[in-house]
């Protein structure tokens, strides 16, 4: 693969490029357009680790995705500048890394459902198990039910910025290619000829059926080496992308639930003392600061800042192989730091990710996005069958569906494999408190008032 081509600033949909400046150039657009979107809007009220919390400092998905753009672009642009001077590359500059991976970290988590992970099983689950699941999905083909069967959190997201989000347009928000190749780490379809390929890259898929398509004309644009039919090499940056990502989650996790009293002061600071690099250093600094909760916040940004440095020299030696299309790993497995950061993850899934307040709100988010589902999917699937002699329970509840999801005029499309996808879109865009309302109200839990 060729950097030229990798940092590629054409558009889907657009023939013509935006005629770009110094001052704002399009990869800064991409980022902009992130922004404001509604989309990266509702992870305000998206589960991170602790779902529905009451704190006001726990952080939501919308925190943890600036975050993980933060430590993006740093990360991104000291890669663009080793690179740069490596190859020589004369229009490109490592503030456009830099800014390519910040917008695609910035988007990373925005197709994520309601409850985070464990929205993403109880939709499966619901698929799987649900009589009405699976009668929805015996119409379909073999590869389409494979999207519903292991729905995907990062599919969801490349559909949203590439379809759902202005969806009169082609391309949706019209993102560079080179950010949304960037911003797909799992570069292949739900459904393969042959077995997935070896590697990271290819543990989930990045993309639906529906979406194939487009995302074909991305890896064409980028110069991504195709695997396979339904499959193509990760674009590098997706791995910088990982590990902000991984840096960020892992990090800040135990940071919260510190916060949260779910993590002792002790165990925390044992974690992250040797992940600074200094920790002789950073022990003296601690004496110097009194309250415990300064201490865990000097700690996690110099564990940070180490990890970061860290990171950018595992990407430039094994550079070759990664445009290549032949590196397979994680790069945080390969720093040296990597035992302690595995420690870190063994950590927030023993203690943190299973803590009794995060179970019981993602235990009853299996009630209300299965319950959730059977309303609409029974609804939109009712109309499409029967028209006007559906039930009556169904021509009402239709008008609860935005018409985006339901269909021209509410009337549902005859394609039953999008049929579903749009009610799978629909409710996997809410936000964690609009789909307990909403579950209430259609459950008679709780009623409406005037």
């Amino acid at each position: 693969m060729d950097w030229n081509r990798l940092l590629s600033r054409a558009r889907p949909g657009l023939s013509h490029p935006h005629p770009g400046s110094e001052a704002r150039t399009d990869f800064q657009r991409d980022f902009d357009r992130i922004v404001f979107s509604s989309a990266f809007r509702r992870l305000q009220d998206k589960t991170q680790v602790f779902p529905l919390s009451q704190s006001d400092y726990v952080r939501t998905r919308l925190t943890h995705s600036l975050e993980v753009s933060s430590v993006g672009r740093s990360l991104g642009t000291m890669v663009g500048d080793s690179v740069r001077r490596r190859h020589g590359l004369q229009a490109i500059y490592p503030q456009d890394f830099g800014a390519v991976v910040a917008a695609a970290c910035l988007a990373h988590d925005i197709g994520n459902p309601p409850f985070g992970h464990a929205g993403e099983d109880a939709i499966r689950l619901w698929f799987t198990t649900s009589v009405t699941g699976r009668a929805a999905l015996e119409p379909l083909t073999a590869a389409q039910r494979q999207d519903f069967l292991h729905f995907e959190g990062n599919a969801q997201g490349f559909r949203i910025i590439t379809r759902l989000q202005s969806p009169d347009n082609y391309g949706g928000m019209q993102l560079t290619c080179a950010t949304l190749g960037t911003f797909t780490k799992y570069p292949r379809a739900s459904a393969l000829a042959m077995p997935p390929p070896a590697g990271i890259a290819f543990k989930k898929f990045g993309f639906y059926q529906d979406d194939l398509a487009l995302f074909a004309e991305v890896a064409m644009q980028l110069g991504l080496e195709p695997v396979g039919p339904g499959a193509w090499s990760r674009h590098p940056l997706a791995y910088v992308v990982e590990a902000a990502d991984d840096i960020c989650y892992r990090i800040i996790d135990v940071e919260d639930a510190f916060r949260l009293q779910q993590l002792p002061y002790d165990q925390v600071c044992a974690l992250l003392l040797p992940l600074t690099g200094e920790p002789e250093s950073a022990q003296r600094k601690l004496l110097q600061v009194t309250r415990p909760k300064e201490r865990i916040e000097y700690l996690r940004a110099k564990a940070i800042g180490a990890i970061i440095d860290q990171v950018h020299d595992c990407f430039m030696t094994h550079e070759n192989a990664i445009l290549a299309g032949a590196f397979t790993e994680e790069l945080l497995d390969l720093i040296p730091a990597a035992a302690a950061m595995r420690a870190l993850k063994a950590c927030g899934e023993a203690q943190v990710y299973v803590s009794r307040p995060v179970v019981e709100v993602e235990a009853a988010g299996f009630e209300v996005l299965g319950g959730l589902l059977e309303a609409f999917v029974t609804t939109v699937n009712d109309i499409a069958a029967h028209g006007p002699a559906a039930s009556p329970k169904s021509r009402m509840l239709v008008h609860l569906i935005p018409e985006q999801f339901a269909g021209p005029g509410r009337e549902p499309v005859a394609d039953p494999y999008r049929r579903v996808l749009a009610i799978t879109d629909f409710v996997s865009s809410m936000t964690d408190s609009y789909a307990v309302t909403l579950f209430k109200k259609l459950t008679g839990i709780s009623l409406p008032t005037s």
